[in-house]
């Protein structure tokens, strides 16, 4: 197999980012982006989809976390294109339905090279930690277009803490699902011959 890594920085006015990450990892991760609640999210992201990942953020902290949700997400999803680079063998599709207590997060992904996202559910409360709750599903629709996947995703429950964990978790299953490679293909799971 290939390997699967990738190394993506970005720079602008409002954030200064560095991510690498490693399809094929053990679940590793360094993570600071000067949001604790964000910082925990990825690090799930990263256990439970068995990538390795390392994201360090110094953002716009003073203003809002928008940028620095907004732009990891950015960052992560030109990472994930760069990793699966011309996508050959992986199954592409994925579904992953994660509980956690009272909450519910469902989230079906095509790696197809067509973002578009929708979004069912509201979180419960309006910010956890120093995280807007909105910012998850912001973040979501950030890495579907920048990573050029079809994404739905919905969440249900009491608790937006629980909510929003339980999407990061889904999300991370699903994405470790549909980037496996399926050993009996050798081309692109496409029509079109691309993705």
């Amino acid at each position: 197999m290939t390997d699967r890594t990738a190394a993506v920085t970005r720079t602008t006015a409002e954030t200064d980012i560095e991510v690498t990450l490693d399809i094929d990892g053990d679940g590793d991760s360094t993570i600071d982006t000067g949001i604790g609640f964000f910082d925990h999210m990825l690090d799930s992201f990263s256990t439970h989809g068995l990538f390795d990942l390392t994201v360090q953020c110094d953002g716009d902290l003073d203003i809002d976390d928008h940028h620095t949700v907004e732009d990891v997400a950015i960052t992560l999803g030109e990472a994930v294109t760069e990793a699966l680079d011309d996508k050959r063998g992986i199954r592409r599709f994925a579904d992953r339905k994660v509980p956690l207590d009272e909450a519910v997060a469902s989230v079906v992904v095509d790696i197809s090279g067509r973002p578009y996202f929708e979004f069912d559910g509201e979180f419960s409360q309006a910010a956890v930690g120093g995280m807007t709750s909105h910012m998850a599903k912001h973040f979501c629709r950030s890495l579907s277009m920048n990573a050029g996947l079809t994404l739905h995703c919905g969440v249900e429950g009491e608790n937006a803490h629980h909510e929003i964990e339980a999407l990061f978790k889904g999300l991370a299953r699903a994405l470790d699902d549909a980037t496996r490679i399926d050993e009996r293909r050798s081309d692109v799971a496409s029509t079109k011959g691309e993705l």
